[in-house]
């Protein structure tokens, strides 16, 4: 029997782990790396960062690295789409798991937390009904973006005895959901957040999330929409990728 534990890391910062993290990578023999070109190279570093700080001196592991299938950015059919990267994810992942020893464990290293728009427990568990390999699987929560955010603005993310919707900028795209005065948007390569600077709503928004290229932006949306544009677009275009989040919460409610 093989083990795989999907170890949710945190939103950037070394120090987001938390103390099962920590656990977690100090029982793992290989960690699975999928590798997304040289424009994540600061994605990477700051793995082995936090590998460095809390594996214990002398504990032994290595690191099995390949390619990560490529993603159409701006497909036909977005969950046609999804499924042909899982799959694609999941033959990589397979090839990882034969290399294995038997009784080893594995790592996988998930961006926040694995339960919160990811799709890796997804495709290790369908890689575990198939029965291709004999493997047991673990998941380990992780600090998520959506409350690095709200810790880094100093805010709740709740008004009192009021909801806070959780969705995504393809989501939001077909309005602001009814019912709901605040939403924590990811996934967002839109800029959704425009279409509402004409309404009554501030933002609170932040970038590279507890790394050393954080950005934070909050106020009033019709007044920094245009400024959040700008640096998002800058900042993606200086380091090639962007890891963004926000808060959209109405005013005057």
């Amino acid at each position: 029997m093989k083990t795989i534990l999907i170890i949710g890391i945190g939103a950037g910062d070394p120090d987001y782990l938390t103390v099962q993290a920590v656990k977690a990578l100090n029982r793992v023999d290989v960690f699975f790396l999928m590798d997304k070109g040289p424009a994540k190279t600061k994605l990477r570093a700051l793995r082995d960062e936090i590998c460095r700080r809390h594996i214990a001196p002398g504990h032994p592991h290595r690191f099995v690295e390949a390619p990560s299938p490529p993603r159409d950015t701006r497909p036909a059919d977005y969950r046609a789409s999804v499924d042909e990267l899982n799959a694609a994810k999941q033959m990589v992942f397979e090839q990882m798991i034969a290399a294995m020893e038997d009784g080893e464990t594995a790592g996988i290293l998930v961006w926040g937390d694995p339960m919160l728009y990811d799709s890796t427990i997804r495709n290790i568990e369908a890689i575990e009904a198939r029965g291709t390999h004999a493997i047991q699987f673990e998941v380990i929560p992780g600090v998520t973006a959506v409350q690095a955010l709200a810790a880094r603005h100093r805010i709740p993310l709740n008004r009192i005895a009021e909801p806070v919707l959780l969705t995504t900028g393809r989501k939001l795209a077909e309005g602001f959901p009814d019912g709901v005065d605040s939403a924590a948007v990811l996934l967002d390569g839109e800029d959704t957040y425009r279409h509402f600077a004409e309404e009554e709503m501030e933002i609170y928004w932040g970038a590279y999330l507890g790394t050393p290229d954080e950005i934070l932006i909050a106020g009033r949306l019709a007044d920094v929409a245009g400024e959040i544009h700008r640096r998002r677009h800058a900042a993606r275009e200086k380091n090639g990728w962007i890891m963004d989040t926000y808060l959209l919460r109405k005013t005057g409610v």
